[in-house]
């Protein structure tokens, strides 16, 4: 398996079919440290986000059990602006490329 960059904002989807975005910032054997899981949910309008866990303290780290992580990816650039804008409260602009 490819090394895991901490600090950088991945998504994970487990086996439970549900997927997450979160900062990892601690890769073990056996789990991911992540601070902010936000899950993503299909609805009539479209890609939704929405806390991974209501009641958790923000301010700690939340632990995923690899077992349970079926996929693993590095986050796409507009949903990781909207990530970085839910857990923020920061609106950034996705990055634009300018041809002429």
């Amino acid at each position: 398996m490819k090394k895991i960059k901490t600090d950088e904002i991945y998504t994970l989807k487990l086996s439970s079919g549900e997927e997450i975005i979160a900062k990892i910032v601690s890769d073990s054997e056996d789990d991911y440290e992540v601070v902010h899981p936000i899950m993503v949910v299909v609805s009539q309008h479209g890609l939704q986000l929405m806390p991974g866990l209501f009641t958790n303290n923000n301010d700690e780290f939340v632990t995923i059990n690899k077992g349970s992580c079926v996929m693993l990816g590095i986050t796409r650039e507009d949903i990781k602006s909207k990530w970085i804008e839910a857990t923020t409260g920061i609106t950034t602009e996705p990055k634009q490329i300018l041809t002429g």
